[in-house]
């Protein structure tokens, strides 16, 4: 009994919890992965609906380079460098798919800022380490100002489509370019004191790839005491001066706001695409189903709910109390799951999360119909409990385990194009696959056998409490 009473304990804490989860708040907590000395938790207050059911912005990016050029495998590293670009954004189930040989399709649901999505996406983000040696009284007059370097005149070389918004500076003689942004291994946005006394500042800390230390470094330690250029986009950020020789990496300073300096951090981590790309199509996407479907789901599967609890309790009585609480707790879990991880609903997900509680009630009424069995065979209350939900165990876990495989292989159909659609059902019903096994052994037995206990007499004295 007293095992019992502490899984009682551990589901009550566990669905306060999820309640918390669910209920929206004034202040969010900001999950924050790319803050390597301090990681936050991000509970979101609002649930992310689809593009089917709140509209967006569906982007059709096509690579500026003939198809010779680059190899699919070019393609994908480029697709999955969009997909980091656009996660950075604070969008969730963001859909970034391979069409063809030489496009990538973008779907961003919710967006609001179309133009800031396009530049995100698209944009090169070139950073430049640029020798500023000979000029150090002048090297502050070009802060702010557009500068021709070595870098961008190969870049534009190669590529004259290029999306670096490369400037046509007054002066004709390019400035030699030490280092550029591919040599990052790690960018992020910071907020803090960058001199003693100084105001606190957004500046973004970088580091330098292993095998570009050694340039770095020479480079540097060359020119103590001299001015050095940190350049985006042709455009100087700041000029400041060496101090001492740098390796491993360093801070670039501009006075940038936070949004300034965290989307300049996401682009230097992303780095440049491993294809050009140019926007093909970009479309603002209406919501399909919009919030009267939202509505008539929702009242959809409340009515079904409802219908569920109240057949578990009319036809199974006592057994029923506990499954229908289990039920309740079984939704609360799905929901707070949905948020926590997050994860986008669209309306094939609701679907999903739907057949899931069908799923869930018939682990349940598997459970009673072996204690039935086992009351009629003469076994005691006690052990007929016991036995109906050990050799029931078997055959839910066994027909959850093969649904579950099936979610995995449609879930792997839908990141193939055009089947996107299929990977949100495949996801929330997996999910509640998982967590009926959870649900219907722990949370249905501990409830039953506290209710068994309290009511033991008048169980035995009346099997028609048990549905039997």
């Amino acid at each position: 009994m007293s095992k019992h009473v502490r899984w009682l304990l551990g589901i009550v804490v566990l669905t306060v919890f999820c309640i918390w989860v669910i209920v929206p708040k004034a202040e969010d907590v900001v999950l924050d992965l790319n803050n390597d000395e301090a990681p936050e938790i991000f509970i979101s207050g609002e649930q992310p609906l689809g593009l089917d059911l709140i509209g967006g912005l569906r982007v059709l990016l096509e690579a500026t380079i003939p198809t010779s050029e680059f190899s699919a495998e070019d393609l994908a590293e480029t697709a999955n460098n969009v997909g980091r670009r656009v996660n950075a954004l604070g969008l969730t189930e963001a859909t970034v798919q391979v069409q063809g040989d030489r496009r990538i399709l973008v779907e961003l649901p919710g967006v609001t800022d179309r133009e800031q999505a396009i530049r995100t996406i698209q944009q090169t983000a070139l950073l430049e380490f640029v020798d500023f040696g000979g000029l150090s009284a002048q090297a502050q007059s070009y802060v702010g100002q557009d500068i021709l370097t070595s870098a961008q005149i190969e870049l534009q070389l190669e590529d004259p489509s290029t999306s670096v918004r490369l400037r046509h500076p007054s002066t004709a003689q390019p400035f030699q370019t030490a280092l550029t942004g591919a040599a990052l291994s790690a960018a992020s946005a910071q907020y803090a004191q960058t001199q003693a006394g100084a105001a606190a500042q957004w500046f973004i800390s970088f580091e330098i790839q292993s095998e570009s230390v050694a340039q770095f470094a020479t480079f540097t330690g060359s020119r103590v005491g001299q001015p050095m250029a940190i350049v985006l986009d042709g455009r100087v950020l700041s000029a400041p001066v060496i101090q001492t020789e740098l390796s491993t990496g360093g801070i670039i300073t501009g006075q940038f706001t936070e949004e300034e300096a965290k989307l300049l951090a996401l682009q230097l981590r992303s780095g440049a695409l491993p294809i050009p790309l140019r926007v093909e199509n970009a479309v603002e996407v209406g919501a399909t189903l919009g919030q009267e479907s939202v509505q008539q789901s929702i009242r959809a599967g409340t009515i079904g709910v409802f219908i569920v609890l109240m057949f578990m309790l009319i036809y199974y009585r006592i057994p029923g109390i506990a499954a229908d609480i289990a039920l309740i707790v079984f939704i609360l879990l799905n929901m707070a799951v949905f948020k926590l991880l997050p994860i986008t609903l669209t309306l094939p997900a609701i679907t999903g999360f739907l057949i899931s509680i069908g799923t869930a009630v018939d682990g349940n009424i598997l459970i009673f119909e072996r204690i039935k069995e086992e009351l009629r065979a003469g076994k005691p209350l006690l052990e007929a409990v016991g036995a109906g939900f050990e050799r029931a165990w078997a055959s839910i876990r066994d027909s959850n385990t093969s649904t579950i495989i099936i979610c995995g292989i449609l879930f792997l159909f839908g990141q193939t194009p055009g089947a996107s659609i299929v990977s949100g059902f495949a996801v929330t019903l997996a999910l509640g696959l998982v967590l009926n096994l959870f649900t219907a052994i722990i949370v249905t037995r501990t409830f039953l056998y506290l209710l068994v206990y309290v009511g033991r007499t008048a169980i035995e004295r009346r099997a028609w409490l048990l549905g039997a």
